[in-house]
């Protein structure tokens, strides 16, 4: 009886496969030549063999009791597949998060002249790695190395991929088999699970922290100094803050103290600041020069935060350290490509005037924007929309944004919005379509309000906004 069972059961399985179309016949439907044209048949046919394994894993596990779609139902849902994975590529987005630096949107957006740039070593080739006065090979960071050398006062530059590259390295280079004295307070973990006591571990040093979490002075880092230490780490906390009863030595402090034990002193300052952030009513950000200043002897940041610039980790200090940082087999593995080079240097450029970089770097242009001139934007929005947003109530309202990509936390600036409600309509309905658009607009939902905020788009973005906010409103029938 259980045989007779077993057997109609593989009869049935194996029914139920051969009833699956072929890829060839999926092909020739009307559905999947018209993806051909449009995709390429590489795609269409990768996609359809992806869907008809999945779907024969299903029969052959017996997960579904559903019907198989017939053949243009089944064309119709890769076709569909498709769509849907070029819809979700790569592709601009108006950022109206009130989140200046999202991590998820690609961070600092570039200025004017760093595109170009990047356009410019795109069209041909460059001198990436040769040196046109002699002819030479050359390193690729002597692009920038002069212009970061000028900003910060440092005596030497070098550049890898992103800033936890540029800590692995460091320490990779100078403190491979021996102590790095950290205090408690900055052993940190940062977006990813990057945890900086694995980060020392792995690359072949001894973590050991000095002080408590809450206070560390400069007596904590002195008594732990030994023959094994090679290195003093101060470390940037970037995305938390310790207050109330708490204490860190100056940097001056610690530097006169590693530099008498004859031990570097290595500063992670993380978003990677050229000028002091006080002028826009944010909490102080260590400044690159102001630690080059205080007698650190590495320097390490990112080019994609505060900078403005594209992602990659910049070393700034003594010719002797960053020397040895450059030659260390692991740089290879973290270097950056002309795009980067190119990008940087032209954002560097802007620096030397520090009012051109206030007029053309869009991070610095969001962050200076005038309160009055957000009101004005967020009022003229919410006029243009309303007519539009039927059974919805709009209105501009003054709110708060952050910079945030792990800089500043908790900080509002002071910001207007346009809030979006309804008592018939959801609020995630406009918000999905609104990412689906082209360009996609990305809002925040919060205390059951859509807010789609100003200061995270730059005036020259307004007009695409608005149009998006009238296309997402026609398309779901408002």
């Amino acid at each position: 009886m259980t045989t007779l069972a077993s057997d109609d059961a593989v009869k049935k399985e194996k029914n139920t496969l051969r009833d699956l179309p072929s890829v060839a016949a999926l092909l020739e439907s009307e559905p999947l030549r018209a993806a051909a044209v449009r995709y390429g048949r590489q795609a269409v046919t990768w996609s359809t063999r992806k869907k008809i394994s999945e779907l024969r894993d299903v029969l052959q596990n017996g997960k579904s009791a559903k019907p198989l779609p017939n053949l243009i139902e089944l064309a119709e849902q890769i076709a569909a597949q498709l769509n849907d994975a070029e819809g979700s590529s790569m592709q601009p987005v108006l950022n109206a998060t009130g989140i200046l630096l999202h991590t998820g949107l690609g961070r600092a957006p570039l200025a004017t002249a760093a595109i170009q740039a990047m356009a410019d070593v795109a069209r041909g080739y460059c001198n990436v790695e040769l040196d046109l006065a002699s002819g030479q090979r050359a390193q690729r960071s002597q692009a920038v190395a002069q212009l970061l050398c000028q900003l910060t006062g440092a005596e030497a530059a070098h550049l890898v991929n992103n800033n936890a590259g540029a800590t692995a390295l460091a320490l990779a280079a100078l403190a491979t088999g021996g102590e790095v004295l950290v205090s408690h307070g900055q052993l940190i973990e940062i977006g990813g699970g990057f945890r900086l006591p694995d980060v020392i571990a792995t690359f072949g040093a001894r973590l050991r922290p000095v002080g408590t979490t809450n206070k560390t002075r400069v007596s904590d880092y002195a008594q732990a100094i030994n023959e094994k230490t090679s290195a003093l780490l101060v470390v940037h906390p970037s995305n938390y803050a310790i207050t109330g009863f708490a204490e860190t030595p100056r940097l001056e402090e610690l530097a006169k103290l590693a530099h008498a034990q004859g031990i570097p002193l290595i500063h992670d300052i993380g978003s990677g600041a050229l000028i002091d952030f006080a002028q826009f009513g944010c909490p102080q950000e260590p400044v690159a020069p102001h630690s080059i200043q205080a007698g650190c002897d590495l320097v390490l940041f990112s080019g994609d935060k505060l900078l403005g610039g594209p992602q990659c980790g910049i070393l700034v200090g003594s010719a002797k350290l960053v020397e040895a940082v450059a030659k260390h087999p692991l740089n290879r593995a973290l270097r950056v490509d002309k795009f980067t080079l190119a990008a940087l240097r032209a954002t560097l450029q802007l620096y030397r005037e520090p009012e051109q970089a206030l007029r053309s770097i869009p991070l610095l242009q969001m962050l200076k924007a005038p309160l009055a001139e957000l009101k004005t934007r967020a009022e003229q929005l919410a006029e243009r929309v309303r007519p539009v947003l039927t059974d919805w109530e709009v209105r501009p309202v003054a709110d708060e944004a952050y910079v945030g990509g792990g800089a500043i936390p908790d900080q509002g600036i002071p910001s207007h919005s346009v809030v979006i409600t309804s008592a018939i309509h959801r609020l995630q309905t406009l918000a999905n379509q609104l990412r689906s658009n082209r360009p996609a607009v990305v809002a925040r939902i919060q205390d059951n309000k859509l807010f789609v905020c100003l200061h995270s788009i730059l005036p020259e973005q307004d007009e695409q906004l608005g149009a998006a906010l009238t296309q997402a409103a026609s398309s779901i029938g408002l």
